[in-house]
């Protein structure tokens, strides 16, 4: 409960800075110059962004002097044995890693708030499929800094470090399913105020632009069928990496086990795993952003969103399946995506279940 709680308070200040670039934008699209509303959008933006670069700064200097003044490391052991810490073993490494975290904060940090821009706008729209005129489109390629962050500090812990905290406090089935409940549809959520619901766009018009539509029995059994086609073809991926020795990370199969693990032992949560993911991935990814993004950008940042992977044949196997998913979305429609993401998570979360000796 506490952990959803915080999930919709984290996403409230980003619904907030999207709704207002869509003022903005409706504004222009009416004669007006829309500006008050963009700026507000943009600071708000700053202020977010800005306090991340602040605290990755502080994280990155206090990296830099454990490593160059002796004793800086013990002292930083006192203070937070003496605060309580919990499971302080387990985070030791973390401190080691300290400058190299706090370089994957503030570095993102302070080029997102650089993509807004004019000139670099201009820029980006020459390679991405967006409008450098549109406050939207700008506080939607900066967000893309977010996922650069989510990935940079997964790297930064590091994966196995990430995987013994996550053994130590093992979490309940009950509340990961409504904490995945949350997310997924905070995403959806948030595809939806983007793409200019409660501004620009009625409902109606909001889930045309999402291509979200009731799907014919063809379109059912299209997206069923990719699904299982797309199991396939990550399993004989998975071999042929383990024919040529590389295989699955350790470290990324510990972290998931603990992550979702307790959902695979019954039929709620895997049909939630298929089911949320489904329905807020896809209207998040394929919905809204790959119409404006493209392809290829998408599926990498679809990749780069599933950070607990880090940078492992888990990454690659996230693009492709997104890469399938993609080309659903171009030929028909995103529900089709939907009914595709979910009956694979759903496939592989059963076969899990009847199989765990495989997995």
């Amino acid at each position: 409960m506490v952990e959803s709680g915080l999930t919709l308070l984290l996403f409230v200040p980003l619904f907030v800075i999207v709704l207002l670039a869509n003022v903005a934008d409706k504004q222009r699209a009416e004669g007006g110059s829309g500006t008050a509303y963009a700026g507000v959008s943009y600071t708000l933006h700053l202020i977010i962004f800005g306090t991340m670069a602040v605290v990755g700064a502080l994280i990155h200097v206090v990296g830099i002097r454990m490593r160059t003044e002796e004793g800086m490391r013990q002292s930083l052991l006192d203070i937070l044995s003496g605060g309580g810490v919990d499971q302080l073993e387990s985070i030791l490494p973390v401190l080691d890693r300290l400058e190299i975290l706090g370089l994957g904060l503030w570095v993102p940090a302070v080029a997102a708030p650089l993509l807004l821009l004019p000139a670099v706008r201009g820029s980006v729209s020459q390679v991405l499929r967006t409008d450098p005129l549109s406050s939207v489109h700008a506080v939607a390629v900066s967000f893309v800094m977010l996922a650069v962050v989510n990935l940079t500090f997964t790297l930064g812990v590091g994966l196995e470090t990430l995987a013994d905290l996550s053994e130590a406090a093992p979490s309940d089935g009950g509340g990961l399913l409504l904490s995945l409940w949350v997310q997924q549809l905070t995403f959806a959520l948030w595809a939806l105020v983007g793409i200019g619901w409660l501004t620009r766009r009625t409902l109606a018009q909001a889930l045309g632009r999402l291509g979200l539509v009731f799907p014919q029995p063809k379109e059912v059994a299209i997206g069923i069928g990719t699904g299982l086609v797309s199991v396939g073809v990550i399993l004989v991926l998975e071999m042929v990496a383990a024919a040529a020795g590389w295989g699955f990370d350790e470290d990324v199969e510990r972290l998931t086990e603990s992550l979702i693990g307790p959902l695979l032992g019954s039929i709620p949560g895997i049909l939630t795993l298929g089911l949320a993911a489904g329905i807020g991935e896809e209207t998040l990814f394929r919905g809204a952003l790959q119409p404006r993004f493209g392809l290829l950008f998408t599926s990498f940042l679809f990749a780069v969103v599933h950070s607990q992977y880090g940078i492992t044949l888990s990454t690659l196997a996230v693009f492709i399946v997104g890469l399938i998913l993609g080309g659903i979305r171009l030929r028909f429609n995103t529900s089709t995506c939907v009914i595709a993401h979910a009956a694979y998570n759903i496939t592989l979360g059963m076969i899990a279940y009847l199989y765990p000796q495989l997995f």
